[in-house]
């Protein structure tokens, strides 16, 4: 129960401030501070819960630790089950405050939620969306199953993993507005429904294929020390 709650408050938060920093601040704190919005709520659920779940507060993570040999299956399941709520629930929260300014309105301003093509920020293709959520996660797993890795100084995996996610957020904002978490989707997804919800499916798989290679990577010791 101590890791579900975990896993739950962790996502909660993740959701609540990042994606709260680009609906209820995004105008006054541009794109590099809505990148720091979402890496600092990494960085402080990662000393706040890492020692009770390690924090994984994204599905994609749980995945590349099962597929890494670092948990099991059951334990997998919980975590998704913790971390989807927890997405829904902050997207909700989110939701209530940002109802409270005049003028706000759902389909117009959203919740933060993800998305490529036409009318989305960029304008990317789908092509360019799959293929950053795709390598984006993988290099995120990559240091997070690497900077966990037994024979990495633990104390500075919080603030590695938290800034690693600050610059893939600076760099794909514009493409997809990052995901590399299918709950942080998902989240957001629900609430706002319409193309959101559509397009949700590619922000489900791209995640876990990009953090299952890299589980591969150290389940097959190439990135994992002996």
């Amino acid at each position: 129960m101590k890791v579900f709650i975990a896993e739950f408050v962790g996502t909660f938060t993740l959701v609540l401030l990042g994606c709260g920093s680009a609906v209820l601040a995004g105008g006054e704190v541009g794109q590099l501070g809505i990148a720091f919005a979402f890496g600092l709520a990494i960085v402080a659920m990662a000393y706040g819960i890492g020692p009770i779940s390690g924090c994984h507060v994204n599905p994609a993570v749980s995945l590349g630790a099962f597929v890494a040999g670092r948990m099991p299956l059951n334990a997998m399941l919980q975590y998704w089950a913790a971390q989807f709520i927890g997405a829904l629930l902050g997207a909700g929260v989110l939701y209530l405050i940002a109802t409270g300014k005049t003028g706000y309105d759902l389909a117009a301003n959203g919740l933060g939620q993800n998305g490529w093509g036409a009318g989305y920020l960029g304008e990317y293709n789908l092509a360019s969306a799959l293929v950053f959520e795709v390598v984006a996660t993988f290099l995120f797993l990559v240091v997070i199953l690497g900077s966990t890795q037994k024979s990495a100084p633990g104390m500075l995996a919080g603030l590695a993993i938290g800034l690693t996610l600050t610059v893939i957020h600076i760099v794909g904002i514009q493409v997809t507005g990052v995901s590399v978490n299918p709950a942080r989707s998902f989240g957001p997804a629900v609430i706002v429904g319409g193309t959101a919800i559509s397009q949700l499916w590619l922000f489900l798989i791209a995640p876990l294929i990009g953090a299952a290679l890299a589980g591969l990577l150290f389940k097959q010791k190439v990135l994992e020390t002996e």
